[in-house]
Formats: structure tokens, C-alpha cells, sequence
């Protein structure tokens, strides 16, 4: 059946909706908060240098294998292989297990969207706010099914008509929403400071857990090892430039987050007068300290409610890519139309979901290895699923099927002009460095180091 295998209209539409998947939560704050507490300018070095080598290579890897096999990721490393089926089931369970709590945070967002909307962004500044709403029960789930049902709507539409035209709205609102935000915080008194801090590299800075840090980052916001890439590859024309694509989304991925730095480091600057700690508060640095920074500056209540938008933008089209990739799994596994497919994702990601949101109240007793559900599951996608995923299909494609099947891919339509760069990379560097990922993400989980 190949109803589900209709493909984008256009490069610009793949691009856009392959970045959009790119982009999401962690280019928003958690590049900006690793940027802060690895030296800023040095960081943002190691990050670019990591994304035109490391990130370029598994992200062509993974667009080439969708597009040579036409399959979802179920079944692209067996047509190639069959005793690598292992592997397709082992990358299919991380988009099963991520979609369903990336929109539980995805609601927390839409939530902050609508208290900016209403007027009531000053009320988001109580420390109180942010813990109280996560830890109830009607209204966390109220936004998390509305995220999930928005994402699902989208993706019903199809490829074309859905996710392209989609992410051909939000992806430009989006680059224009940051700049726009960025611009009006770096002219702020003050923001300079922050702004050089960001950007000018600092060598003294430089350590081992420094570029750990930016190989993590790098891993998860190319949306790498998540069968995304490779669902969306399988939509790509066989006339499309792969390296050349893979380029285009790197520089959107990259640029989103960079921007991102130039908006929350110099405002969180002017608002702590440059105190640093202040930023590397993880997640709660967009829902506790951001509504703070905002309410000090003038038109906060505009800047809170703008920075929100492009968050939920941002944030949508991750998870659009998510549902699209479990969706092209059911219909390859259970040979089913895109409608009922999207029909039970959206139904199974309400029923995991529940767990995930309820995880910080009424469930908040439930904490596999001490953390909360929604930890738990990030946990064991991000830091174990992932980077073995990503381990094996560079073993596969180095040592099983070799990088000429990737390279006679991409010399399908226009000369690959990185091929011995890719070949070494793929071979030796990649899994050399996501073993590094697998051991500092575990560790910095367990608390042994701290990333």
C-alpha cells in the first residue's frame, strides 16, 4: 500500500518541514542555558564545528537510508539487511515513547501562550505558578490533549497538504518572531554585556564536559536517531539534492538556536544584572525565570506573549514530525490509511501522555530511578535509546552495507562533494563520539558529572 508514501511538493517544503522537526523545545532554552554555563562563545565554536561534521554526517545518513528504502523506519534497515530488523524496532520505540510527554511540555506552553493572551502574565512571575499548574490534574491534561489534537489535525491532512503547507507557515513566522524578539532585547540597556559574553569565545573556557555538553545538544536538536529523518527521507523526490538539503537544515536548526541565545541571554543579563547561575536552571528557566525577566521590561507583557507564540511554533513542529513518523509506522506495520492511523496515535498518546502530566501531583509517588515519570521516559529515550540507535546504524552503514549505498544515494541526483569527509566520519568519528554521549548522558543522569 502506498498511500501514505506521497512525498513533498517541493525542496523548500521538505526543508522547511525537516528543520521545523529540527527545531523544537531544546533549541529554545536548552542551547541557550548550556551556552551560558559552557563559556558562551566557546560553546557556540565547538557547536558549529560538531554540526558541519559530526551532526552533517548522521543527519545525510539517516535521509539517505528513507530515501534509497521508501520505508518508515521499521522497515528501512531490514529491506537493506534483515538481520539488522532489530534495529528498525529499537528506532521506532523512540518516537513511540518520546511523542506522547514531548506534548505533555508541549501543553505547558500552549497554557503560558493563553495566561500572556488574557492578560495575566504577572501572574506567571509567582514562583508558585508554574509547580501549582504542573501539579494538577484537569488543566495540564486540558492542554495536553488540545496540543496533541492540534498536532494531530495537522498531520491527517498528509504530507503534502498537512505537514509541508504547515511547516511553510510556521517556519518563517518563526525565524521572523526570533529575530524580532532578539532585535528588541539586544537594544535593552544593559543587554550588551550578555550579548558579547554570548558570542565571544572565551579559550579558558574550554573543557572535556564543555564539549560534551555541545555533542549532546547537537545529538537531540537535529532530531537524530528518532526515525524522523529517516520517515521524512522516504518522502523526498529522488531529484532533490540530499547533501546540499542537509546543509539548508542545519543552518535553520543552527540559526534558530542562535538566535534563541541572543534573546534569553541578554534579557536574563539585564534582568540579574550578569549573573550566570540564573540561566542554567534548566527547564524552569522558560516557565519560572523568563515571565520574570519579561514582567521587568517594558511591553513584557507583549515580549512574553510573542516569546510564548514562538515557542508553541516551535514546539509544533517537532511534534508534527514525531506523530508523522509513529503514523508511518502503523500504516507500514498494519497496512492501514493515514486517517485511522492518526486516529490511534492520537488516542495513545492521550492514554501515555496522562501518566507524564499527572507525574509532578497526584503520581508524583511513582519515580522510576528517582525520577519523575516524564524524567523517566526522557531519560531513557535521550540518554539510552538514542545514542544506541544512532551506535548501530553507524555500524550498519560503515560495516554492513558500507557508505558507497549512502553515497550512490546521494549521487543519485547531484555529485556528493563530502564523500571521503562523509565516509571517515561515518566509519570512525560518529561512533566514537556517540559512545561519549551514551556514557556522559547516563553518568550526568546518575549525577556522576554534571553536563
Amino acid at each position: 500500500m502506498n498511500e501514505q508514501k506521497n512525498s513533498f511538493s517541493s525542496r523548500i517544503g521538505f526543508i522547511l518541514a525537516a528543520a521545523g522537526s529540527a527545531v523544537g523545545l531544546g533549541n529554545i532554552w536548552r542551547f541557550p542555558y548550556l551556552a551560558a554555563k559552557y563559556g558562551g562563545g566557546t560553546f557556540l565554536l565547538i557547536y558549529l564545528i560538531l554540526a558541519v561534521t559530526f551532526g552533517f554526517s548522521l543527519m545525510l545518513t539517516e535521509i539517505a537510508l528513507g530515501r534509497k528504502t521508501g520505508k518508515s523506519t521499521l522497515y528501512a534497515f531490514t529491506s537493506l539487511n534483515k538481520r539488522f530488523s532489530f534495529l528498525g524496532l529499537l528506532s521506532s520505540i523512540v518516537p513511540i515513547l518520546i511523542f506522547p510527554y514531548y506534548c505533555v511540555i508541549g501543553g505547558w506552553v500552549a497554557k503560558y501562550l493563553s495566561v500572556y493572551l488574557t492578560g495575566q502574565g504577572t501572574a506567571a512571575t509567582l514562583d508558585t505558578f508554574f509547580t501549582a499548574f504542573i501539579g494538577g490534574v484537569g488543566e495540564p491534561l486540558f492542554w495536553l490533549f488540545l496540543f496533541i489534537a492540534a498536532t494531530a489535525f495537522i498531520v491527517m491532512l498528509g504530507v503534502e497538504k498537512g505537514i509541508e503547507k504547515a511547516s511553510k507557515i510556521l517556519m518563517p513566522v518563526l525565524v521572523v518572531l526570533s529575530i524580532g524578539i532578539a532585535f528588541y532585547v539586544i537594544t535593552r540597556p544593559g543587554a550588551m554585556e550578555g550579548l558579547i559574553y554570548y558570542i565571544k569565545p572565551d579559550l579558558s573556557e574550554f573543557s572535556v564536559t564543555c564539549v560534551l555538553a555541545a555533542m549532546g545538544q547537537l545529538f537531540y536538536s537535529m532530531s537524530l536517531a528518532m526515525g524522523i529523518m529517516i520517515t521524512y527521507g522516504s518522502y523526498m523526490p529522488k531529484t532533490e539534492n540530499i547533501e546540499s538539503s542537509v546543509r539548508s537544515i542545519e543552518l535553520f536548526d543552527t540559526g534558530i538556536a542562535f538566535v534563541s541565545g541572543m534573546i534569553i541571554i541578554p534579557s536574563v543579563f539585564v534582568f540579574s544584572g550578569g549573573n550566570r547561575d540564573i540561566l542554567s536552571s534548566g527547564p524552569s528557566l522558560m516557565f519560572i525565570t523568563l515571565p520574570k525577566v519579561f514582567s521587568s521590561m517594558r511591553a513584557g507583557q507583549l515580549l512574553g506573549f510573542v516569546f510564548f507564540l514562538l515557542v508553541l511554533f516551535a514546539a509544533l513542529t517537532s511534534s508534527i514530525s514525531l506523530m508523522e513518523t509513529v503514523v508511518s509506522i502503523i500504516q507500514d506495520k498494519f497496512h492501514i490509511k493515514r486517517k485511522p492511523a492518526c486516529l490511534l496515535v492520537m488516542a495513545f498518546a492521550m492514554v501515555m501522555g496522562i501518566p507524564s502530566s499527572l507525574g509532578f501531583g497526584v503520581l508524583s509517588w511513582l519515580a522510576p530511578l528517582g525520577l519523575s515519570i516524564l524524567d523517566f521516559f526522557d531519560f531513557l529515550t535521550n540518554s539510552v535509546l538514542m545514542p544506541l540507535v544512532a551506535l548501530f546504524t553507524c555500524i550498519f552503514v560503515g560495516y554492513v552495507v558500507k557508505p558507497k549505498a549512502i553515497a550512490e544515494e546521494v549521487k543519485h541526483s547531484a555529485p556528493f562533494k563530502s564523500e571521503k569527509l562523509y565516509t571517515l566520519l561515518i566509519k570512525y568519528v560518529a561512533p566514537i563520539l556517540i559512545l561519549l554521549i551514551l556514557i556522559s548522558s547516563v553518568a550526568n543522569t546518575f549525577g556522576w558529572i554534571s553536563l
